[in-house]
């Protein structure tokens, strides 16, 4: 159950229990004033019984036909009561029919015999519900007196559907009610729950969560919103370390190849001192374009993907020569984006895949619909590294040997996810490894047969390619 069901319910069933409550307590109240009004009535007819003397000559104070005579008996069920006398001994003396009696119980013949008290109680008789006052004569007996609550159950039994209908339409808005309290009362958390799942699915560290109010909420957005500072500012640190890190790193290096290079004597350990050179530049390179991040750029521009693959294909067969084929199919493509995050991504598969194919092996590359797919005809990736392949400084069993640091296919999806796209890796139905790698949102555009080695793609290209490798 959500907490807005929960919220519901609970603000539902306190209004439907108010509801309840109040139409019971009308229910009584007015039961209770009726009631009331018809014990005052009685009241007032046997405090005229009780004060009335005895007719002299007719049988004394405990002659109780003579009171009978004097107070004749009402109709049975007559609105203004009926008068029934209680001799001391029990005996009823003023009913005519034994249709018409009031029932004299117990307690009723025990008040008669003694003379005083009083009491109210109710009873049925011939169908009617009656309500009865019996009161003490002194030695005359008991009088009863009753008076019909027809009218008065006629009045409670409307009250009480009218109150029923009342009761059932209150649960109902209360139900709809609570759930229009529960939705109103968490809007905020749920504008809150959407911001941080957005933040989480695009971490991007220089969002913030909006703070309304001075609420629990605003409290909890800004405590977030703090969270959110400190990580970027420490991922600025981080950045800011490696960037400085490299260019200290890239000072002595310079220094070292340019010393080597005159020292003809030393050109074995020359030779190898520079590739090792030349492996550690890539590799600070390498942390450099990994410490970027997946933060997309400020500054983009519209890419022709299939122009950046070209160049770096040709490159690539200029420096294999006739060691590997390449075969490409590209489709004009454009997308929105930094071409040397992009031509790096697309560099380093090359490599890849030059690098894992056999001698005379065919590297086939292929763009379409805005995807990137390069397979080469190697062996492939083992089935227990697939799921590493991206991960930073992961390295098969099989390329320990190998030169590389194991952060190519790093920068790959790093620069895949800062545009918005995807890569994955897999091995081909008939052998070889298959990458398969995506720049976000494309668009396909018509090929134009005129352009050459002056597209502004290839020229930063060829300049990037003939810049000295320090």
């Amino acid at each position: 159950m959500t907490l807005r069901t929960r919220m519901a319910a609970v603000a539902g069933v306190a209004v439907a229990l108010t509801v309840v409550v109040l139409a019971a307590a009308q229910y009584e109240a007015a039961r209770s004033t009726l009631r009331g009004e018809i014990d005052s009535a009685l009241r007032d007819r046997a405090t005229l019984i009780t004060s009335s003397p005895p007719i002299a000559g007719r049988g004394g104070p405990t002659d109780g036909d003579d009171h009978h005579d004097r107070v004749p008996p009402n109709p049975f069920g007559d609105a203004a009561g009926k008068v029934q006398y209680v001799s001391p001994q029990g005996t009823i003396l003023s009913s005519s029919t034994t249709s018409s009696q009031l029932p004299v119980d117990a307690r009723a013949k025990e008040l008669a015999a003694s003379g005083t008290g009083s009491y109210f109680s109710d009873a049925h008789v011939s169908g009617v519900h009656l309500r009865v006052l019996t009161v003490g004569l002194g030695q005359r007996g008991a009088a009863q007196i009753a008076r019909p609550l027809t009218e008065v159950d006629h009045a409670l039994q409307q009250l009480l559907l009218v109150l029923l209908a009342v009761g059932a339409v209150g649960i109902l808005v209360a139900a709809a009610l609570g759930g229009v309290v529960a939705r109103a009362a968490l809007a905020p958390v749920s504008r809150f729950t959407r911001r941080t799942e957005a933040l989480t699915a695009n971490p991007d560290l220089s969002q913030r969560l909006e703070i309304e109010g001075q609420d629990e909420l605003a409290r909890l957005a800004r405590s977030f919103n703090a969270t959110l500072d400190a990580l970027e500012r420490s991922a600025e640190a981080q950045r800011h370390l490696v960037a400085d890190a490299s260019h200290e790193l890239r000072t002595p290096i310079a220094s070292l190849r340019a010393n080597l290079l005159p020292e003809a004597d030393r050109e074995s350990l020359r030779a190898d001192i520079i590739a090792e050179l030349d492996e550690l530049t890539a590799l600070v390179g390498d942390v450099v374009e990994l410490a970027r991040g997946s933060k997309p750029s400020d500054v983009v521009d519209d890419v022709r993907i299939d122009q950046i693959v070209r160049a770096l294909v040709e490159r690539a067969e200029r420096r294999a020569g006739d060691v590997v084929v390449f075969r490409s199919t590209l489709q004009p493509t454009v997308v929105s984006g930094e071409p040397e995050r992009i031509s790096r991504a697309i560099s380093n598969l090359l490599g890849n895949a030059h690098k894992w194919s056999p001698p005379g092996g065919l590297i086939e590359i292929g763009l379409a619909d805005g995807t990137l797919s390069i397979r080469d005809h190697g062996a492939g990736f083992d089935e227990t590294d697939l799921p590493h392949v991206f991960d930073r400084f992961y390295r098969a069993d099989s390329a320990r040997g190998m030169p590389g640091s194991g952060l190519g296919l790093a920068i790959v999806r790093q620069a895949a996810e800062a545009h918005g796209g995807w890569v994955t890796a897999a091995n081909a139905p008939d052998g070889g490894a298959l990458v398969t790698l995506s720049f976000g949102p494309s668009v396909v555009v018509s090929d134009d047969p005129g352009e050459d080695d002056s597209s502004p793609v290839r020229v930063a290209l060829l300049e990037q390619e003939r810049e000295p490798r320090a």
